[in-house]
């Protein structure tokens, strides 16, 4: 018998391939087929095979990559996906397609979602290893799930499950919590280096959601993550800068002075900004700064310099990273009515501006 062979009245033909390959003891049991039964197929040399506590799938021979993702979330799912058209649609909340040629609902895993190097290699990471690779797939679970890992699943409880990603069908952590996994268990610094670092450069997230992760994980208290964080800013800082360059350019904004520090006439230092414009008394800076366990005191200090320059009569406009990557031309639209707005405000207090 072959795994395209119907196990009962219900074909697993109207499934698509991979749950057709990879079942639950629930799921065969559905299908008819009884515990001796699957057991007298799962002999060796026999023509199933168990891939994990109560998952099997029903071709001999090595699992493929899409096989063993399947299985990982089947037996970290508190319900996982039902062997019929009827529980595929009622799954996903949608009516059964009658027609077996039609596309399928993907298949949904309950309190199960792929995370650490395998979910930054479905999103496309290229410094991740390849899924073959791997010798075993982390997968989330609720804190109060009793689940062991075992074979090719390794269990990552979490007292708060994060909204998944869908890639290929499947539940996917996202990038900032898939990179907090995968770090907690390594150890290389220069591999480190290249997941955060390609994270930002491919545009897979922000910086500051990537810190925020790690924080919470008590991640950086490791010398070698701290280190790569370093990293992980100034490439977020270099990567917001060139946005910042390039809306002043492609939107025909007056050309500013950048990177300058301020200070009053014989006074004190105000501090340092991105683009300054003298004679409307606009600013830019860019917030790339990240959430950090410490760093209270710089927030507070960032807040003060606004303030202080503020009541100059110098106004502020604060720009994210990501209002810059994803939308340019607003954030165009909002300095340039600062510098049009600036004539009809009172003079602001001349400042001395030095190069940074």
């Amino acid at each position: 018998m072959t795994h395209n062979t119907p196990l009962s009245p219900r074909p697993l033909r109207r499934l698509s391939d991979v749950t057709r390959r990879v079942l639950t003891a629930a799921q065969l049991r559905a299908q008819g087929v009884t515990a001796a039964e699957t057991n007298e197929r799962c002999r060796p040399g026999g023509s199933w095979q168990q891939l994990l506590p109560g998952v099997f799938l029903l071709h001999p021979g090595p699992p493929t990559s899409e096989e063993r993702l399947h299985a990982v979330l089947s037996y970290a799912a508190r319900s996982p996906f039902r062997a019929t058209v009827t529980g595929a649609a009622a799954s996903v909340g949608v009516p059964a397609q009658p027609n077996a040629d039609e596309p399928r609902p993907a298949p949904r895993y309950p309190e199960a979602v792929i995370t650490g190097l395998a979910a930054l290699t479905l999103h496309g990471f290229t410094s991740a290893p390849p899924l073959p690779s791997l010798d075993t797939i982390d997968v989330l679970v609720p804190r109060m799930r009793r689940l062991r890992t075992t074979g090719c699943a390794r269990i990552v409880r979490t007292p708060a499950m994060p909204t998944p990603s869908y890639v290929t069908g499947l539940p996917v952590a996202p990038v900032p919590r898939a990179l907090a996994d995968a770090v907690a268990e390594l150890s290389d610094a220069g591999v480190v280096r290249r997941l955060l670092t390609e994270a930002v450069r491919a545009g897979h997230t922000e910086p500051v959601a990537v810190v925020r992760e790690l924080t919470a994980a008590r991640l950086l208290n490791r010398p070698h993550v701290a280190d790569a964080v370093d990293s992980l800013l100034a490439e977020g800082r270099a990567i917001a800068e060139d946005h910042l360059y390039r809306m002043v350019r492609e939107h025909a904004l007056p050309d500013p002075v950048w990177n300058v520090d301020l200070r009053l006439p014989g006074g004190p230092h105000l501090g340092g900004l991105d683009a300054y414009w003298p004679e409307q008394a606009v600013a830019v800076e860019l917030d790339t700064r990240a959430p950090r366990q410490d760093d209270d005191a710089l927030w507070s200090e960032y807040a003060r310099k606004r303030e202080l320059l503020e009541r100059l009569g110098i106004t502020v406009v604060h720009i994210s990273p990501r209002k810059l990557r994803d939308s340019l031309e607003q954030q165009a639209t909002v300095v340039r009515t600062a510098l049009m707005a600036s004539c009809d405000r009172d003079p602001a207090a001349y400042v001395v501006v030095l190069p940074r």
